[in-house]
């Protein structure tokens, strides 16, 4: 393998952007001077009016949900409202994902109450794992051993990764572009069962109020569920809620990075580059702007984390304009193909386990003057 900073797994068969060697150009001032522009449009400034509005609209839907619990006596429409709050639990994370960026208040504690009780109570997912797994994707997106979002046992990201796996880890690696909407179902249940083990293992900052909220969590949610529906009526109702949470939160979180450029672990690169070139965003409407908790602006969101929702729009012209003008790959498709590209993707990483002899890797090194296939 040729000595880069820049190596991947493409398919050829995509149309993307062209993809620059970041270690040849000198990038030390351009983040600043990007920020200094967004800066200079307010759009950092925190929007309290936006954010009472989506809190209280957000709390309105889980009334609604919970008001035809308790009043509807038909099973069958009681699928229907596990559906619904299904959705509901999506918009709730959306929050409590603003709140851990310190996109709502200026105040931390005031964040930390809103991420506290959109995770731990609403949700059922500890606040500190959340916090800590998602620092560390932000840190490094798409970076092999350094990233937790590409870390996942049950997908393989790279063709390395698929060839070590072994017994039904390996067989769904072989078929895992298959296996990938149906694994997405239990991302909801897992998230909980491993903020779980992380509070009981971890030494987090307020354990007391977290393992306080989860158990609360819990009582209500059972609580409420089992004393309208009957065992296995409760039961199933809880699966399709969980499973349809899981299948939302995989949908507006897998096409942000997911078939995207792989960054080996020793890849340096400057933060700009290295923001941009491993996020996708999906195209901007206000249907997707609302379903994705404004995370199909993906690229912008990475850039300045810390930026309202509701800003996320207004910044795209201005970060887009400056990454072309300054020769950096910004790419944006549509949702549907967004989700080829994944499957495109991890259909290819998988061949090697689908075939006796692996063909020969094609893999992208970049450079200042293009890309070439080695």
């Amino acid at each position: 393998m040729k000595d880069s900073s820049l190596l991947g797994t493409l398919d050829v068969n995509l149309d993307r952007p062209k993809i620059d060697d970041a270690s040849a150009r000198t990038r030390h001032n351009e983040y600043a001077e990007l920020k200094q522009l967004i800066r200079n449009e307010g759009l950092l400034d925190k929007q309290p009016k936006y954010y009472a509005y989506k809190i209280l609209s957000t709390v309105g839907l889980l009334a609604l949900s919970i008001a035809f619990l308790l009043l509807v006596h038909n099973f069958w429409l009681q699928l229907l409202n596990a559906a619904f709050l299904a959705f509901v639990f999506g918009q709730i994370g959306f929050l409590g994902h603003d709140g851990g960026h310190r996109q709502i208040f200026k105040a931390t504690w005031k964040n930390d109450v809103i991420i506290l009780l959109q995770g731990n109570l609403l949700v059922g997912m500890s606040y500190s794992w959340w916090n800590n797994k998602h620092n560390a994707h932000h840190s490094h997106p798409n970076q092999v051993d350094m990233d937790p979002d590409i870390g996942i046992p049950a997908i393989s990201f790279t063709e390395e990764e698929a060839l070590s796996k072994r017994h039904f880890l390996r067989f769904l690696a072989k078929y895992q572009a298959f296996f990938f909407f149906p694994l997405l179902t239990l991302v909801g249940m897992d998230l909980q069962r491993v903020s779980i083990l992380y509070l009981l293992k971890t030494k987090v900052q307020r354990p007391v109020a977290e393992i306080s909220l989860i158990i609360l969590h819990y009582v209500l949610y059972f609580g409420l569920v089992f004393s309208q529906l009957n065992l296995w009526q409760g039961i199933i109702f809880i699966l399709v809620h969980q499973a349809l949470f899981g299948l939302y939160l995989g949908m507006t979180f897998a096409p942000n990075h997911k078939g995207m450029l792989i960054l080996e672990k020793e890849t340096k690169m400057d933060f700009l580059q290295r923001q941009v070139i491993t996020a996708r965003n999906v195209h901007s409407h206000p249907f997707n702007d609302y379903m994705y908790g404004g995370l199909n602006y993906q690229i912008e969101h990475h850039l300045f984390p810390s930026m309202p929702r509701n800003n996320l729009k207004k910044a795209q012209k201005i970060i887009r304009e400056y990454c072309v003008s300054h020769s950096i790959s910004y790419y944006e498709t549509s949702s549907i193909q967004s989700f080829k590209e994944i499957l495109s993707f991890l259909h290819e990483i998988g061949a090697p386990l689908r075939q006796k002899t692996p063909p020969r890797k094609e893999v992208v090194e970049g450079s200042a003057l293009g890309v070439k296939t080695v």
